[in-house]
């Protein structure tokens, strides 16, 4: 799924005063990191993920890997905030064109 910048922005706005649902600890990425990611994405569309750690090339991978298994987009990540978004069956969020 590719999107525009104008989509981007909308879902940066959106996601604004969103509060982290998902947090990633010292363990990595688990597979029950990524069931509750599949869930907070199946029922919210966009959500945010904090992900621990000081190392910025550890947090691209595990940014990258998400995205990759969850199937969603990147739509930014500011510090150890990664925000993705991903529409669901009965879409919530309606993108502008």
């Amino acid at each position: 799924m590719n999107l525009n910048k104008k989509q981007i922005q909308h879902l940066k706005s959106l996601a604004h005063h969103l509060n982290p649902v998902v947090m990633i600890g010292n363990n990595g990425l688990t597979e029950g990191v990524l069931a509750e990611i599949e869930i907070s994405l199946a029922h919210h569309e966009l959500i945010k993920v904090k992900i621990a750690g000081e190392d910025r090339d550890t947090k691209n991978l595990i940014a990258d890997a998400i995205v990759r298994e969850t199937g969603a987009v990147n739509v930014q990540i500011i510090g150890k905030i990664l925000v993705i978004y991903r529409p669901s069956a009965d879409r919530k969020i309606i993108l502008p064109k």
